[in-house]
């Protein structure tokens, strides 16, 4: 590295650190006023507040989406993009930690903007909605979103450091049958049963799972199984997930999936829906260079990527940031924050917060923004 390189690196560090308690009082609003997805109205504005305060140029909403923005700084050719995400999950808060996430983002592009006349950039921070299933990133590129980046970065915390992601594809979906309700004892066979229908499909599913390669995963929750024991269910309704390694391999998938609940409609003569609940989330291709770039950062920091590959494993976790990386350069590494709680489970919403959290969001927002220097040095 050369002692320019060097100087520049000092600089963003000192400014992160400069502003740590502005990030982490961030961080900590977010966690205790979690929003679900497209309802981060508080949220996006919370963080879009942060940058416009530290001299970025806010457009909010954003591309139609009330709840996304875009904070810009500089008027440099090559453009660097933060995502930042910040919806939370039903019932379990920030258990994925999205509230790290905003605030990483929000400090590494206030650090590297600290260079950006020097390194001849433009910062970008998008304010990325509904992650958690909504896919709000897909609905972003959609309406022409990202596509004058040059490189797209952020980081995502998990119980231990993973540099590299690789999510599988994956298709959300809303399933309801609709039968016939009909009193359970008196005419049992005027009813058409929905619940039975969904019973055989769940059935058939877990027998597909003995043909699926161990990289496919198939997982969802009925959310309505009826109203009454005496009244055979009219409707029920669930949300099913399938996954596969590649969008291609996910297609094939589909069609196994939608086989086994059209055979809960086939044999009960219940009428089947199934609709997207967004767009397919796609697989990770990953820009090898630059996430050598931040594995060397967060080394040099003193993270640790020598994990036990059990903890390490929700680098496999979808994310629409996988579609995002079909158009632009990215990277999209994981940061530990310890504890024995991993994603998706209450204790980890609150291994989000604390010293051992704040901690790595400096760190977090210091590898990113290091990364993005390196970057913008090698190809601006």
């Amino acid at each position: 590295m050369t002692n320019a390189a060097t100087a520049v690196k000092d600089r963003i560090a000192a400014r992160i650190a400069e502003i740590a308690p502005r990030l982490i009082a961030l961080s900590n609003s977010l966690h205790d006023e979690p929003e679900l997805g497209w309802q981060e109205f508080r949220s996006s504005a919370a963080v879009a507040g942060v940058l416009a305060e530290h001299g970025f140029t806010v457009e909010r909403p954003y591309l139609g989406l009330e709840t996304a923005f875009r904070a810009t700084f500089g008027t440099g050719e090559f453009t660097i993009g933060f995502l930042a995400e910040y919806d939370a999950l039903p019932g379990l808060g920030h258990a994925c930690g999205h509230n790290l996430i905003a605030a990483m983002s929000v400090g590494g592009a206030i650090g590297l903007a600290e260079a950006a006349g020097e390194l001849g950039i433009t910062v970008e921070v998008i304010g990325t909605p509904a992650e958690e299933g909504g896919g709000g990133k897909i609905e972003l590129l959609d309406r022409g979103a990202f596509t004058e980046l040059d490189f797209a970065l952020m980081a995502h915390p998990a119980p231990v450091d993973v540099a590299e992601a690789e999510p599988f594809a994956v298709t959300h979906w809303h399933v309801e049958y609709t039968g016939r309700a009909a009193h359970a004892a008196a005419y049992p066979e005027r009813g058409i049963n929905a619940n039975d229908a969904f019973l055989i499909a769940q059935v058939a599913l877990g027998l597909l799972r003995q043909q699926l390669p161990k990289t496919a995963r198939v997982h969802g929750v009925m959310t309505n199984g009826g109203e009454a024991p005496n009244a055979i269910p009219e409707k029920t309704e669930g949300r099913w997930y399938v996954r596969a390694e590649t969008t291609e391999e996910l297609l094939a998938l589909e069609q196994k999936v939608t086989n086994c609940f059209e055979a809960g409609a086939l044999a009960t003569g219940a009428e089947l829906t199934i609709n997207p609940e967004s767009r397919r989330y796609s697989e990770m291709r990953t820009d090898e260079v630059a996430l050598e770039a931040y594995r060397a950062n967060a080394l040099a920091l003193g993270r640790n990527f020598d994990v036990d590959p059990v903890a390490a494993t929700m680098n496999r976790a979808s994310t629409d940031m996988g579609n995002v990386s079909q158009i632009v350069d990215a990277i999209h590494p994981y940061i530990g924050v310890g504890g024995e709680a991993s994603n998706h489970q209450a204790a980890f919403a609150e291994s989000c917060v604390g010293e051992r959290a704040e901690s790595t969001l400096i760190d977090g927002a210091t590898a990113l923004a290091w990364t993005a220097a390196d970057v913008s040095i090698q190809r601006g």
